[in-house]
């Protein structure tokens, strides 16, 4: 680079300074600079700039336009913007089914430092329709590392943006709710027409598990690899038939299920109830899933068929889907709850647990008929976190006992009282309630 500058005379600070507010002072000069960049072969036009450059819109339905930086895969893409406090686990939340038709905004600023890893997948695609950050680690530091975040989402076709304010984003967020986003890399899509996309797309009442959930019945075997293990007190010596219905199932949930006794059967998430029976389960889990629960009445139908008949366990959409077919209600939150941070109380034993959760839709207790327990409250804001009915034969919980990310305060070890009937991942019941002690 040769940069020169040419004076008349040579003048003080303060008299430049007096001169730029004086016109006409004698004292005046003029300061010619030139700069000039001169390449090897390059020819004389502009050259590329050595950084990134903000080339992607994140439009939200209110109006307002954030630019940022593009990585992953390009294009644009409508979708629900929600915000996620874990610190860790970016690679088992982008994995997660229930973030299908969602913008995923991390609050922890630096994101892909450990790169990516298949031993972390919660599912075997992303079901998520983009994710926000703070900051993209130019560089991953970890012994499993196979691939970058950036070419990982892009080999899956999400797309992702950086350097754009989270914080502030996240502040719009808590006060004025989850809000419906547009995400373009494409110049020839103008700020109006992305506006006009988010505000024409909703994504309550869409069936979203029918997206997420296999086609077909299969066997799951693995365990939580030894390696991993962080709680082997309470194996249990007899294994128990439980099936699985679909309804966008994480492995881990599965694996902590394997390694606790249990031979299971995932089903999808359109499986009659009546086939169910006649495989003679100990227990039906329910699991976590995206969306609006009121939107899959199929799911409800066969829940409420279950109900009574065989023990039953329900995990977030599980919890919601139970909450309906017992007569309840649900609702949409202000903004949900995302993140590997929150304390939930257990009212049977007044201990309270850390827990991961990820849900935008709650059951609401005042709609519970007679003779259902709310076991489990969010201390955040006081929502129902986990049901139960002796009776009924059934329990759920609206976090992620099986974490992953977050922490495993869910799962049991010696601080509970499981001959007391103590709600605990997995689940264990009373010889009194059902018999024998089981998981379900």
């Amino acid at each position: 680079m040769d940069c020169a500058a040419r004076t008349h005379s040579v003048v003080s600070t303060a008299t430049i300074t007096s001169a730029l507010f004086s016109k006409g002072s004698p004292n005046s000069r003029v300061f010619i600079i030139k700069c000039s960049s001169k390449l090897d072969g390059a020819p004389s036009a502009l050259v590329e700039r050595p950084w990134k450059v903000a080339d992607a819109r994140l439009v939200l339905e209110d109006g307002s336009i954030w630019r940022a930086k593009s990585f992953g895969a390009r294009g644009t893409q409508v979708g629900e913007v929600v915000f996620n406090t874990s610190l860790t686990g970016y690679q088992e939340i982008i994995t997660d089914p229930s973030y299908a038709g969602q913008f995923v905004l991390m609050t922890n600023p630096h994101i892909g430092n450990t790169g990516i890893n298949l031993d972390d997948e919660e599912s075997m695609q992303c079901f998520l329709a983009g994710l926000v950050i703070r900051s993209l680690s130019i560089s991953t530091s970890n012994w499993r590392c196979t691939e970058a975040l950036g070419d990982y989402l892009a080999k899956r076709n999400i797309m992702g943006i950086y350097d754009v304010d989270t914080r502030a984003i996240t502040r719009r967020l808590r006060e004025d709710g989850s809000l419906i986003g547009v995400l373009s890399t494409e110049n020839s899509k103008s700020d109006e027409e992305l506006l006009e996309m988010s505000r024409t797309w909703d994504i309550v009442g869409v069936d979203l598990i029918s997206g997420v959930s296999c086609k077909s019945p299969y066997k799951w075997v693995d365990r939580t690899p030894s390696d991993w293990e962080f709680n082997d007190n309470r194996r249990s010596k007899e294994n128990f038939n439980v099936v699985a219905y679909d309804f966008g199932i994480k492995h881990n949930i599965l694996r902590r299920l394997a390694s606790y006794g249990c031979k299971i059967t995932v089903v999808p998430s359109t499986w009659p109830a009546s086939e169910t029976l006649k495989m003679k389960p100990d227990g039906v889990l329910f699991s976590n899933g995206p969306g609006d629960p009121s939107a899959v009445p199929y799911a409800v139908e066969a829940v409420k068929e279950l109900i009574g008949k065989i023990p039953v366990f329900g995990i977030c959409m599980g919890h919601q889907l139970l909450g309906q077919a017992l007569g309840g209600k649900t609702f949409k939150m202000k903004f949900g709850h995302h993140g590997g941070n929150h304390p939930v109380r257990n009212l049977r034993n007044g201990c309270v647990e850390i827990s991961a959760q990820n849900h935008n839709y709650a059951v609401d207790p005042e709609s519970l008929p007679e003779g259902v327990e709310v076991t489990h409250v969010n201390l955040n804001d006081g929502s129902c976190a986990g049901l139960a009915s002796s009776k009924m034969k059934l329990m759920s919980l609206q976090y992620h006992p099986e974490a992953s990310p977050g922490p495993h305060d869910s799962d049991p070890n010696d601080k509970y009282d499981l001959e007391n009937n103590d709600v605990t991942w997995p689940i264990t019941f009373t010889k009194e309630n059902f018999g024998r002690t089981t998981l379900f």
